[in-house]
C-alpha cells in the first residue's frame, strides 16, 4: 500500500492528545494537575482528553465543569455487561455517570497481564458505543510478530475481530490508536515513517470495513514512548491524527509541552476542533 501524503493544513480530522495515567495520581493529585493544567490549555485547539484512574473521574469532571474548561474526561478500562455480578468490574453507565465521556479499551496491557482477547474486547466497545461512551481501540504487534514480517496480519486481524459487527455509521465515533507492543514504555518508539506506514495500512483496511469516507473520518492515534522531542515528526505524518501518552502525560507541565509543541510545530493551528470536544454517539 502506497503511505500517501497530504498537508497539515488540509487535514479535516480533529487531532487529539490523550493521557493516559495507569495506576498514577490521586484524587488529590489529580486535581493539583488540572489545576496547573487548565489556565494553559484554553486556547488549545486540539482535542484533550484524560483517561484517569476510576476514583478520579467523578472529582475532575467536576472541576472540569466549574472551570468551563476544554479537557475531556475518561476511563481506562471498563466490562462489557450493562451490570451483573463481577466484582471488582465497573459498568459504561457507572463511567458516564460519574462524568467519564471516552473510554480506552484493548490497550496491550490489558491483553498481555489480563488476558482480554479481541471477542472481548468486540463486546466492550459495543457496550461503549451503545451506553454513550466513546471507545479508544488500542491495537498494535509484539517485537516478535514485526520481526516476523506479521505486523499487517496481525493489524487486520484484530481490527477485523475488534470492529466485528459494528455498523459503520458508528465506525467513526471510534477513535483508533496504533500501539506497537514493542515501543511502549522504552527508549525505542517506532519511527515516524514506521508508525505512518501502519497507520496507512489501517486506514485502508477500514476503508475496506465501512468505505473510504468512513475511513477517511476516523481518527487514528499513535502510542509508544511519546515524548516532547517526538511529537512534532510523529504528526507531521499524513495518517497520524493524534497521541496516546503513558508516562509524559503524569505531568501538567510536560503534557502542556507536547500539546504547545505539536500545535506550534505541526501546522495544528490549521485544523478547527469544535468547542464541544465529546463525540455525540
Amino acid at each position: 500500500m502506497e503511505s500517501g501524503k497530504e498537508s497539515m493544513a488540509s487535514r479535516e480530522r480533529p487531532i487529539y492528545i490523550v493521557g493516559n495515567w495507569k495506576m498514577y495520581h490521586t484524587i488529590q493529585t489529580s486535581l493539583e494537575f488540572l489545576n496547573e493544567l487548565i489556565p494553559k490549555v484554553r486556547e488549545a485547539v486540539c482535542r484533550i482528553y484524560l483517561a484517569v484512574p476510576f476514583t478520579s473521574i467523578g472529582p475532575m469532571a467536576k472541576d472540569i465543569e466549574e472551570n468551563d474548561s476544554n479537557i475531556v474526561i475518561g476511563a481506562q478500562n471498563m466490562h462489557n455487561a450493562s451490570e451483573g455480578a463481577f466484582t471488582g468490574e465497573i459498568a459504561a453507565k457507572m463511567l458516564v455517570e460519574a462524568g467519564a465521556e471516552f473510554v480506552i479499551l484493548g490497550h496491550s496491557e490489558r491483553r498481555r497481564l489480563f488476558h482480554e482477547d479481541n471477542a472481548f474486547i468486540n463486546a466492550k466497545v459495543k457496550r461503549a458505543l451503545t451506553d454513550g461512551l466513546q471507545p479508544i481501540l488500542c491495537i498494535g504487534e509484539t517485537s516478535q510478530e514485526r520481526e516476523d514480517g506479521m505486523t499487517n496480519e496481525v493489524l487486520k486481524r484484530q481490527l477485523t475481530e475488534c470492529l466485528d459487527d459494528i455498523p459503520a455509521e458508528q465506525l467513526e465515533n471510534v477513535l483508533l490508536s496504533y500501539e506497537p507492543i514493542w515501543a511502549i514504555g522504552t527508549d525505542k518508539p517506532a519511527t515516524p515513517e514506521i508508525a505512518q506506514e501502519s497507520h496507512h495500512f489501517c486506514r485502508e483496511f477500514l476503508a475496506e470495513l465501512g468505505g473510504k469516507e468512513v475511513a477517511d473520518k476516523m481518527s487514528i492515534l499513535y502510542g509508544g514512548s511519546v515524548k516532547v522531542d517526538n511529537a512534532k515528526a510523529l504528526l507531521d505524518q499524513p495518517d497520524i491524527d493524534g497521541l496516546l501518552i503513558g508516562g509524559a502525560s503524569l505531568s501538567a507541565v510536560t503534557f502542556n509541552e507536547i500539546i504547545s509543541k505539536a500545535a506550534a510545530e505541526s501546522g495544528l493551528e490549521d485544523v478547527k476542533a469544535d468547542s464541544d470536544t465529546a463525540v455525540e454517539l
